[in-house]
């Protein structure tokens, strides 16, 4: 028994922490950064004030994470996100591949409470930041279930919190609502009054079929007239999740104060529009559906954006502008949503892509006025327009993987955020950056381990002569392209073959893209029409006598005609893809957006590549790629891929003399190009088909050192200790995933 007498007041329990980084926000934000920080030496507080971990992407609100690949649905090709969060998605896609947001959940605080380096604050607000100068020397935050107050101290901080609380209570210059035209040229910026300066608030409800008749009684605070919503002809009994994105409202508000009534608001829509899925009479197939979950906290879109040393606009965007101190990359389109959202007569959204992705400054990472305060999230430095792009979530977290980076180097060479932003210390950001995972567009530093320096041999490689017909027709019902990796100099004869219904002329092309590093064939190298009669597998071979200045990919584009389809194949490869003609991008107006056709691939189980044949074969698949430094598909697949008859792959890396060898780096395919949605869209398989399910390391004297069976991830780091001493390692890949030859971005190798 305890007793505690009356006192005049008491005062909570206080906890002090001390670490390098403070980390503010559990979002896929804050989360990357602070694994990625701790995986380099940098104790971190992650304090988060909700339960689990994840933001929009967590059980309470179930966003998909999504970015650059935009569903797949833009010339972003191989564009996913790479680092901590390629290894979050890989992990999910093996143990969740049906989308279900608690396994997601448990992944993240997984891989948070895995790394000793983190201290994980669960339901902890932070209210309070005390400085010294313009420093940044504490912040106070309160738990609620253990009624402990916390003053975490640290020479550097991350406002990941989407709202910006640290910024906001550090003094920090922020901004809330759109930019005008005039301000930095955007001519997508909207109209304030017709438009709205702000995105809303988003929640989303699961339904689910129980087998047998379920009467649903609305709350008396529910939504009575639905027509109310001038979309309400799209609800119903199918969708739900974050399907109904646009269930959004509140940009007319102040989305950091009014968040509570935008939340009963979207409360009202959410139980209105499911009574009149359930008893309107509309929809009769609802009738063995219930109402398993509602999202009891909105998904936000919008608040503050915090000014760094340089804001993002529409223009760096649209025009994919190089920045020297670019640190990640996005490529979702510029999307922006009308201030009343789901009550708006307006479409939900007004989306446009650029060309391809582009780089995120550093400078937009921290801020101008608190030397030691990193930003990170939705909250970084651009423009309302710009901010229609790097919002989502994983945009956010590649470049807060760049700002858990930025933070060891700040301990290591023992000073702040900006000193970073160029020079020396910006070239070993990017390049620490790199090798860790991270896809820096145009950005390629040279390796700096010991691959650099060995001899590079592989027991063989696919001299690519084309793909078998094996596979389904693919029906010229839009244009497809067939992408090529070429080298230097001529391009080869081509023969596709074709199945026409009736006497046709098939029109084909050769292109390629503009700007390199661009997936768009947007410049025509030669065209054909072909006179094809009626019949089955007529070959058509096509050689344009056209030459390439640079390795590169060409398209080979088949142009829409009904009366025709061509033999596709079963076959993938590393870093080859069919695309289909989706869409053409046309601006309303002068809107400072281009006019772009769209060539997307089709999902797996489908986008069969074509059955083609060349001559002569392609070299572009050796051993070199393996030890280049860039380990994704860009300008060229970049990766060394087996010939498919070789019974044992192997790649080895000799040197002169015997190395020390600590650390090997594997890097494999798990196909960049897939979107990888975290929660509601179910995947065709739990690992891509190119990644390497079985491989083993040998050292020069033929030892196992590694042998792995079960593999799934992108990256596989093999650690020594006490290190390899040997003057060469082998590498062999005895098994996929799926039907596809082995392959292997990358062999990193570091001495002690």
């Amino acid at each position: 028994m305890r007793k505690y007498p009356a006192s005049e007041a008491r005062q909570l329990r206080t906890e002090r922490i001390e670490a390098d980084l403070a980390v503010v926000g559990g979002g896929m934000a804050g989360v990357c950064c602070a694994i990625t920080a701790a995986r380099q030496g940098v104790s971190v507080a992650l304090i988060q004030d909700r339960p689990v971990l994840g933001g929009n992407a967590s059980s309470e609100v179930r966003l998909w994470v999504l970015g650059a690949t935009a569903h797949m649905t833009n010339n972003n090709r191989w564009a996913r996100e790479g680092g901590v969060l390629d290894e979050l998605l890989v992990e999910n896609l093996w143990r969740n591949r049906e989308g279900n947001p608690v396994i997601f959940d448990t992944i993240l605080l997984e891989r948070v409470i895995a790394e000793k380096n983190i201290t994980l604050l669960l339901n902890t607000a932070v209210h309070g930041v005390r400085k010294q100068g313009d420093r940044i020397a504490s912040v106070s935050a309160f738990c609620s279930q253990n009624s402990t107050a916390y003053e975490i101290s640290a020479p550097l901080f991350c406002d990941a919190s989407g709202d910006g609380i640290v910024g906001f209570l550090a003094g920090a210059p922020f901004r809330v609502g759109a930019e005008k035209t005039d301000e930095f040229g955007e001519k997508f910026a909207p109209d304030p009054e017709a438009y709205g300066e702000l995105l809303g608030h988003s929640i989303y409800f699961y339904s689910k079929d129980t087998g047998k008749p379920v009467t649903y009684v609305a709350p008396t605070y529910a939504l009575k007239d639905i027509t109310q919503i001038p979309r309400f002809g799209q609800f119903n009994a199918q969708s739900h999740g974050c399907r109904l994105w646009w269930i959004e409202w509140g940009g007319r508000l102040d989305t950091v104060h009014d968040t509570e009534k935008i939340k009963w608001e979207l409360w009202k829509v959410v139980f209105g529009v499911w009574d009149y899925v359930k008893n309107s009479g509309k929809f009769p197939e609802a009738a063995n559906l219930t109402l398993e979950w509602a999202g009891l906290i909105p998904g936000k879109r919008e608040s503050r954006r915090f000014e760094g040393t340089y804001m993002l606009t529409q223009q760096d965007i649209i025009e994919q502008r190089q920045h020297e101190d670019a640190v990640a990359h996005g490529g979702w389109s510029i999307d922006l949503h009308p201030a009343d959202g789901i009550y708006s007569p307006k479409p939900g959204c007004n989306q446009w892509h650029a060309r391809g992705v582009y780089g995120i400054p550093y400078r937009c990472l921290y801020s101008r006025s608190v030397p030691n305060l990193f930003l990170a999230g939705r909250i970084i430095s651009a423009s309302h327009v710009a901010f229609g792009s790097t919002r989502v979530m994983a945009t956010c977290a590649a470049a807060a993987q760049a700002v858990g980076m930025a933070a060891s180097l700040c301990k290591g060479l023992k000073t702040d955020p900006a000193a970073l932003s160029q020079g020396e210390g910006l070239r070993q950001l990017q390049t620490a950056l790199v090798e860790s995972g991270q896809h820096i567009p145009e950005v390629h530093p040279k390796p700096t381990g010991l691959e650099a320096s060995a001899r590079v041999t592989a027991s063989s490689s696919l001299r690519f002569a084309g793909f078998p017909s094996d596979g389904p027709l693919i029906p010229l019902s839009s244009s497809w392209a067939q992408m090529i990796p070429v080298p230097a100099g001529p391009v080869p004869a081509m023969t596709v073959f074709a199945h026409a219904d009736r006497p046709t002329t098939l029109r084909m092309e050769l292109r390629e893209t503009e700007r390199a590093g661009n997936h768009v064939p947007d410049r025509t190298l030669a065209a054909r029409e072909v006179a094809l009669p009626a019949g089955q597998n007529l070959p058509v071979r096509l050689d344009f006598g056209v030459s390439v200045a640079t390795p590169r990919y060409v398209y080979l584009c088949a142009m829409k005609n009904p009366d025709v389809a061509l033999h596709g194949s079963d076959m993938r490869l590393t870093g080859v893809l069919s695309l289909r003609h989706r869409y053409t991008q046309q601006p309303t107006g002068d809107i400072g957006v281009e006019v772009v056709e769209m060539w997307c691939p089709d999902r797996r189980p489908g986008g069969h590549n074509m059955a083609i044949e060349l001559e002569p074969a392609l070299d572009v698949f050796g051993p070199g790629n393996a030890a280049n430094g860039i380990s994704r598909p860009t300008v060229m697949p970049n990766a060394w891929v087996a010939d498919p008859a070789d019974p044992r792959p192997s790649l080895t890396l000799a040197w002169g003399a015997p190395q020390a060898v600590k650390r090997i780096v594997l890097e494999f395919d798990t196909d960049f190009d897939h979107p990888m949605e975290s929660v509601q869209h179910g995947h065709p398989e739990r690992a891509a088909p190119f990644c390497v399910r079985r491989f083993r390391v040998l050292d020069g004297l033929g030892h196992v050192v590694a042998d792995a069976s079960d593999n799934h991830q992108t990256r596989a780091a093999l650690d020594f200790d006490p290190p390899l001493r040997t003057g060469r390692i082998t590498v062999e890949l005895l098994e996929t995933h799926g039907n596809a030859p082995p392959a292997l971005f990358g062999v990193r190798c570091y001495g002690p």
